[in-house]
């Protein structure tokens, strides 16, 4: 089988990027018909380049390989190998029950078995299983995809989504929109009484809200409903599950509603506990404290989304009110609930799977701007009471710990250096700290990226896995427009031939900037070459 990524002047006719993508968003666009080449068993990664005329080529031969080659150096100090690295598909990789270009995934798995990947991440939307009613499941473009990854040799980790996507638009089920309609308390809201429907609100988790049920039971259902449709897969082909947790997936409260502009300084983010469910558990826990007047509302001088941290004085590094008897009193409330909901969700998933053969993981958000404040705004109106005064990410670890879980934490590819100064950000802190945490607890850490094409990027992942904090695999995501960008795949494929050969002995070193010698390979036992050349 050949694998070739090819940059030349002469395709500079076809717009295209590789696979056939239509946006930097992931999105799968109008099929490529000049994506594949002709030749049996090769596929051909194309894209224009329209200035210069060197480019990469790699070409592996492989009769049985599934791996890049590793190094024959005993020297280094520390192996890579222990990490399992996966590739994210792209989030609409199935609608209405069929597998959206299908050609092009089966191409991208081979190039992926190639280049040495453990497999890829699969995110299955509660929106389009059970999209038409409570109960009615098809799982058939799902079932597609476990099917071409066991065929590529890949194994399968699944993301149970449980939550909406703006881009690409993959909203709820409609049954469950059609529902919040006339009750729209069954989302978050904000101080403004705007509901957020992008999930279910927390506090709605054991009430009956949903056609006589409750979400645990309907997401039970679900779960039950996948160990069965894919029982032919799991433990075998899928290796792990993700348990959706909220907003986007992870662990937290929608306090960010949005994206923050590019070059913009991001807010502190807005509390989430203004539905009537939640206000109803708010005045129960301030009655029980005997502070009735506590449970009328949320802070009355924080912030809103995109306000800084010194637009009110609840933030106020010395003298705010996070610091005084009603400010510990909320964010103690407020993150407990959050915990508690992760504590259901991933005892649920533990428990369905408990006689399966997989991983069961949570993610966790890493809300890294303002994390050079005292009082770590974005921290504490997602959830989590971490200040420099508190240690908050401790309840987080004993909570995966209680359910045997692992945590996913994006972001492994963000650097102080390149954050506005002006945010007093910290992502290299942040993650220090969460990890100290899960390490103290037993907890063991699976790693993402936050986007592609972060600067420095590869750079940064490959420092963390090198940490002490990561020590079980990494989910690159996500594959799409901008993976496969010239300006970026190649660098990819670098970033995994090093995973395995971090100390690479000096007849291989380039021999000028972006170019390698031409006797640059390796063999291996499966007679698996890998050339990179000047084309």
């Amino acid at each position: 089988m050949e694998v070739s990524v090819i940059r030349s002047c002469s395709q500079a006719t076809n717009p295209k990027t590789e696979l056939g993508f239509s946006d930097s968003r992931f999105s799968f666009g109008k099929f490529n018909e000049k994506l594949f080449s002709r030749k049996p068993n090769s596929v051909s990664f194309e894209s224009p380049l329209r200035r210069g005329k060197s480019g990469l080529r790699i070409t592996a031969q492989a009769a049985q390989s599934d791996r890049l080659p590793k190094s024959k150096s005993s020297t280094k100090s520390k192996t890579l190998n222990r990490i399992r690295l996966f590739a994210g598909l792209p989030l609409d990789v199935v609608s209405g029950g069929t597998v959206n270009q299908f050609r092009a995934i089966s191409a991208g798995l081979k190039a992926l078995k190639l280049l040495g990947l453990e497999g890829v991440e699969l995110p299955i939307w509660w929106g389009v299983v059970e999209h038409e009613s409570m109960g009615k499941y098809n799982w058939s473009g799902y079932l597609t995809i476990a099917e071409m990854v066991r065929k590529a040799g890949l194994k399968l980790n699944v993301t149970l989504c449980f939550h909406a996507s703006s881009q690409p638009k993959i909203p709820l089920p409609e049954w469950v929109l059609d529902i919040g309609k006339t009750k729209s308390n069954i989302f978050f809201k904000d101080r403004a009484g705007k509901p957020y429907r992008g999930c279910l609100s927390l506090a709605v988790d054991e009430l009956a809200v949903l056609n006589g049920k409750t979400p645990m039971e309907v997401y039970q259902d679900f779960c039950e409903s996948f160990k069965s449709a894919f029982s032919a897969f799991i433990g075998s082909t899928i290796t792990g599950i993700t348990m959706g947790l909220g907003p986007d997936g992870e662990l937290r409260y929608p306090s960010h509603r949005g994206f923050a502009k590019s070059g913009t300084v991001p807010g502190a983010g807005e509390f989430q506990c203004y539905d009537k469910n939640m206000l109803h558990l708010l005045k129960q826990h301030a009655e029980a404290c005997g502070k009735p007047k506590w449970g009328l509302g949320g802070p009355h001088n924080a912030p809103a989304y995109s306000e800084l941290p010194t637009a009110n004085t609840f933030f106020k590094d010395h003298g705010g009110s996070w610091e005084s008897p009603y400010g510990d009193f909320f964010l103690s409330w407020y993150s407990s609930q959050l915990i508690a909901h992760g504590d259901r969700l991933l005892s649920l998933a533990s428990s369905v799977f408990s006689d399966s053969a997989v991983n069961i993981f949570g993610k966790v958000p890493l809300m890294h701007s303002w994390h050079g404040t005292r009082s770590h705004p974005s921290e504490l109106t997602a959830g989590f009471y971490n200040t420099a005064t508190r240690k908050g990410y401790k309840e987080v670890a004993e909570m995966f710990a209680r359910n045997s879980c692992k945590i996913i934490l994006p972001g492994m590819d963000q650097s102080d250096k390149y954050q506005l100064k002006e945010s007093l950000s910290s992502p290299e802190l942040l993650l220090a700290e969460i990890g100290t945490a899960c390490n103290k607890h037993g907890v063991r850490i699976s790693g993402q990226n936050s986007t592609v094409g972060a600067p420095d990027g590869l750079k940064q992942i490959k420092k963390n896995m090198l940490s002490e904090n990561l020590n079980d695999s990494f989910i690159f995501q996500r594959i799409g427009a901008q993976f496969f960008a010239p300006e970026h795949f190649p660098l990819f494929i670098e970033f995994v031939r090093k995973l395995n050969q971090p100390e690479p002995h000096s007849g291989n070193l380039p021999t000028k900037e972006g170019t390698t010698t031409a006797t640059d390979s390796v063999h291996t036992r499966s007679n698996l070459s890998i050339h990179m050349q000047s084309a």
